[in-house]
């Protein structure tokens, strides 16, 4: 068996590097998320990082809010497994300094990195070093004189003023983020900007809630953008720990055939047909069991013998509920039939014998 295809898409962004990792173009999303921790703990920074990274981000943005912070960061960068974006609010000078220590790109915020000679500074040090920036405009904190307009269109206007300053300075290895609480206004907005600008597209909707509400919210949005070629690099926002953004993004990319890590579990919804067969519990066993395999393959856990091969057949493996006991199957074709007490075991004794990790 060989791992599903990811869907082509359209190409409408030009590419950049962030680090050494490549964002837009032909190159496929890449997942990040942000430490949660007080930069300055050092130790504690590190460790989230690289829980990050064992995850599957691709790159880790850490908040450069002060002195404290930089010199943090500082010792952060070398220590890290995967290219760090520096996040910056109010103070440029932050933004310099963490270009000076390492950071692989620089994260500002429009509404308050304060005026465009500010802006212009930060820009002539990415291109002193060679590293990207973020230009990330949000609907909390939009620039006075966009306060005029729907909040969409000041969010493109925006985002579009800044866009055209750095390219007025030869400066294209950057990468926008138009992110709004309200699904609508964070969609809308991102189509309209990519209407004007090919620059590559940083997706997320911001303060989305918890782990629930802001999955749900995201999965909304992203459904609606990044199958039409809109989207390069995303971040799941939840009132959760950082680490449990990771599996959420790549579920969301898996579910759009884009990119995938780590097996996929489908599962019937449950009905008399089982006979009192525990689908929702055998569904989240395996669903435990098979969190830390990353090669990519589809297990069903089905109710019932007489429909669940047959309506999971594209499942590469899957068990199906019976009486007194059950059914191993493979591409919707019955492998052998075990005892009820025996079916997790036979399920991944089957899994272990084609070698997935």
């Amino acid at each position: 068996m060989t791992e599903a295809a990811v869907a082509e898409r359209p190409i409408t962004s030009r590419q950049i590097k962030v680090g050494d990792v490549p964002i837009g173009g032909d190159a496929e999303i890449a997942v990040q998320s942000m430490t949660n921790t007080m930069t300055y703990d050092v130790e504690a920074t590190v460790q989230q990082v690289y829980d990050l990274n064992a995850a599957g981000a691709d790159l880790v943005r850490v908040s450069v809010n002060g002195s404290k912070a930089l010199e943090g960061f500082k010792q952060v960068v070398w220590r890290s497994p995967t290219p760090l974006i520096a996040d910056i609010h109010f103070d440029y000078r932050m933004a310099l300094g963490a270009a000076d220590v390492g950071a692989a790109c620089i994260r500002i915020n429009p509404g308050n990195i304060g005026n465009d000679d500010r802006f212009r500074k930060v820009i002539s040090k990415c291109m002193e070093k060679e590293i990207a920036m973020r230009i990330g405009v949000n609907s909390g904190s939009v620039e006075k004189r966009f306060w005029d307009m729907p909040k969409e269109e000041a969010l493109v206007a925006s985002a579009l003023h800044k866009v055209e300053i750095a390219e007025e300075m030869g400066f294209y290895n950057f990468k926008v983020s138009l992110k709004a609480s309200h699904v609508p206004e964070m969609v809308e907005a991102n189509r309209k900007f990519r209407e004007h600008s090919d620059a590559p597209l940083h997706l997320g909707v911001t303060e989305a809630g918890t782990k629930l509400a802001g999955s749900i919210k995201t999965a909304a949005a992203f459904g609606q953008l990044l199958p039409y070629g809109i989207g390069d690099t995303i971040r799941i926002s939840l009132a959760e720990d950082p680490v449990e953004e990771i599996p959420v993004a790549y579920q969301i990319l898996s579910s759009l055939n884009l990119r995938h890590r780590g097996p996929n579990v489908i599962a019937c919804p449950s009905c008399a047909r089982t006979l009192g067969f525990d689908v929702i519990g055998m569904a989240a066993q395996v669903e435990d069991a098979l969190k830390h395999y990353e090669d990519h393959f589809t297990v069903a856990v089905m109710g019932c013998i007489v429909n669940g091969p047959g309506e999971a057949r594209d499942a590469d493996y899957g068990v199906a509920g019976g009486k007194d006991d059950g059914v191993i199957f493979s591409k919707g074709e019955p492998l052998r039939k075990v005892g009820r007490d025996d079916i997790f075991d036979a399920l991944f004794e089957e899994i272990g014998k084609d070698g997935w990790k």
